[in-house]
């Protein structure tokens, strides 16, 4: 594991040590090593916050805060919105399942429909597998998406060529 200190404005890394367990007493350890180091005293200890962070902090550090980072906040404020954008991407995939039978279908074919079916089920395997990074980019959204702009381009009851004409409709 790796400790290691860092300007608060700067981001500037002041040490970096090698910790040999999580323990409440490594971490105190590193958090009062070495105060010359110190430009300046600390104020506070940002981290994801665990159990034996805090520990550590209120053993080497009285009446110092410790505090969750940003991304942090975010991530934990992000989750029920998270939970719900997987829940709609497993229900968009389940939707879009049997596309690959179509396109096998038409594998050994080289005409002007079973090209544009390929493409299309390219273009669906790679939204149904492309999993943005949360809690920033919802892939269930991303999906919808896709899926919405592959729905608009076939046109309303139209086939892969896409017009009705093509389709002898």
């Amino acid at each position: 594991m790796l400790g290691g200190w860092r300007a608060g404005i700067s981001g500037a890394v002041l040490l970096a040590k090698r910790l040999l367990s999580a323990r409440p007493e490594d971490r105190a350890a590193l958090l009062t090593t070495a105060p010359a180091q110190r430009p300046a005293p600390i104020e506070g200890v940002i981290s994801d916050a665990p159990q034996s962070m805090r520990q550590a902090t209120a053993q080497a550090l009285p009446g110092v805060p410790p505090q969750r980072g940003p991304f942090h906040y975010l991530r934990e404020a992000a989750r029920p919105i998270d939970e719900a954008d997987r829940h709609a991407k497993k229900e968009l995939k389940k939707r879009a399942r049997g596309a690959r039978g179509i396109e096998r279908q038409r594998e050994a074919r080289d005409d002007p429909e079973a090209q544009a079916i390929r493409g299309y089920g390219s273009a669906g395997r790679g939204a149904v597998t492309d999993d943005g990074r949360p809690p920033l980019d919802a892939s269930g959204l991303k999906l919808q998406e896709r899926l919405a702009a592959m729905a608009t381009s076939l046109g309303p009851g139209e086939g892969p060529r896409g017009s009705r004409a093509n389709s002898g409709g």
